[in-house]
């Protein structure tokens, strides 16, 4: 697993986590919450991305077909 994934999970959550405080104190709760559940949706699919690297990964080394 490469280091900079990790890296770039860990920018995700912040800069979603700031941006959403920020529209939290300017009475925008509904565009937070969106914002959110934006930044989870990105973050889930570079993880299905890495999950579904690792089955091709093992039907090759088990060589399945």
């Amino acid at each position: 697993m490469n280091i900079n994934l990790v890296f770039q999970i860990a920018a995700v959550g912040i800069i979603v986590s700031v941006l959403a405080v920020v529209l939290r104190q300017s009475q925008r709760d509904e565009m937070a919450q969106l914002l959110t559940l934006a930044g989870v949706a990105l973050v889930l699919g570079i993880v299905v991305k890495l999950v579904v690297d690792l089955f091709e990964t093992v039907r090759t080394m088990f060589q399945l077909y």
